[in-house]
């Protein structure tokens, strides 16, 4: 188990997963918090209820602007992020306008300015209007976006995904595959199972993640591309990827809370249970839970996808994919990891803090965030900043919420208390 350090409730272990340049990134972060809040007259958060974390950054959230807004905006979303203890987010390009040039990505550039209150970072999409027929024009959004993806579909055509790894490469940008074969997932509303088939819901098999993303690592090594794989679910797909790692290709992934933590024994026919990909059996969520831990899974990402009450109202079947995860995404992985030991605090700092911004190539900077470490509470959809609702953590006993979240030297969110 960790011990408290200093004088400031952040977990740190001797001899832990952090890199040197992170480890000395993480005492300089506390340090100057310290400095700050006592300046402020905040050092109460000093204590060791309290535990302090570089602000979080999360690579996989959709925000729905332009095209969406009844689901979830650029303010709502950016106000969730700031209120789960997040500072960085970068936004999938599933909208529209699709964001397939530099014409039809500045509508979400303004937006961002004018409405965003942590740092939002666009990803442009691989290809034209995400259909998956022809390339996007990536040397125009290159020098605009956090990196491609076609999130929400998997490019189909090899060929395509060949040119655009090997473009990609020469532009400097990672490739983020959702990695799905339409093929074969045919249809499905959750996973292929026993389950799936007494309940009478189309299911999808776990090779519809799996063999796309064999076929992509496949395209990696040839085209010597970075590639990075978005929310992982099934334990082939992690025996790939660490694989891969193995051979020294340039390839990282991530995974969601969901994926570590839920099976498909917790389903429920409930919409705040269907997302995409679907919840695994127990030997996949095992197989994403010990990745993550021994560093094959990279980082941490919500897949934050919002929609509206009604929208999720059709149980397993008749919902739409997709839930939302800014704001639950530290106390359910603090409640679950942390307090029962299987992780140490510095190694969630890793996966949701610094290896993504070192992935991405995005500034660390000096933010952070404090979460209250001692009081329970009941996780409550309802009393969420996002517009999104759907959880299948809705209701839980967690601990860890989030009280005062700092963005370059400025509060973008503090807890109000009674």
């Amino acid at each position: 188990m960790c011990g408290l350090a200093g004088e400031a409730g952040l977990f740190l272990c001797p001899g832990g997963t952090l890199e040197q340049n992170d480890r000395e990134n993480l005492e300089q972060i506390r340090r100057n918090a310290a400095e700050w809040l006592t300046r402020r007259g905040l050092d109460a958060l000093l204590g060791p209820e309290y535990v302090l974390m570089p602000g979080l950054c999360d690579v996989h959230v959709h925000l729905r602007e332009p095209g969406f807004s009844r689901k979830e905006t650029i303010r709502t979303g950016t106000l969730a992020a700031a209120r789960g203890g997040f500072t960085t987010v970068c936004a999938m390009p599933n909208l529209d306008p699709v964001p397939d040039s530099p014409e039809t990505l500045e509508p979400q550039l303004e937006l961002i300015r004018r409405d965003a209150k942590i740092r939002v970072l666009p990803y442009g999409a691989i290809t034209r209007g995400e259909q998956g027929k022809e390339l996007s024009d990536l040397e125009g959004l290159a020098p605009l976006v956090c990196a491609f993806s076609d999130d929400g579909h998997g490019v189909q055509d090899e060929g395509l995904m060949r040119e655009a790894m090997i473009r990609a490469k020469a532009l400097g940008k990672l490739i983020c595959a959702h990695c799905e074969d339409d093929a074969l997932r045919a249809g499905g509303h959750i996973r292929e199972s026993a389950l799936s088939r007494q309940l009478g819901i189309p299911g999808i098999p776990p090779e519809s993640e799996y063999r796309q993303l064999e076929r992509d690592l496949r395209l990696a090594e040839e085209t010597g591309c970075a590639y990075h794989a978005c929310h992982l679910s099934a334990k082939e797909s992690i025996g790939l990827m660490r694989q891969a790692k193995k051979a020294g290709l340039n390839v990282s992934c991530e995974t969601a809370p969901h994926y570590l933590l839920l099976c498909l024994e917790n389903l429920r026919d409930e919409g705040r249970f269907k997302m995409n990909p679907p919840l695994g059996d127990r030997e996949d969520r095992d197989a994403v839970l010990e990745g993550f831990l021994d560093g094959t899974v990279d980082m941490l990402a919500t897949d934050h996808a919002p929609h509206t009450q009604a929208e999720k109202a059709g149980g397993l079947l008749g919902s739409l994919m997709g839930v939302v995860g800014l704001e639950p995404a530290f106390p359910v992985l603090y409640t679950a990891l942390i307090r029962t030991g299987i992780m140490p605090a510095e190694t969630l700092a890793e996966r949701m803090a610094f290896a993504p911004r070192r992935r991405f190539g995005l500034e660390a900077g000096e933010d952070f965030a404090v979460f209250r470490s001692g009081a329970e509470f009941k996780l409550d959809p309802e009393a969420f900043v996002s517009k999104g609702r759907a959880t299948p953590f809705g209701g839980m006993r967690l601990h860890g919420a989030c009280v005062l979240t700092v963005m370059e030297g400025k509060i973008v969110y503090q807890e109000e208390r009674g």
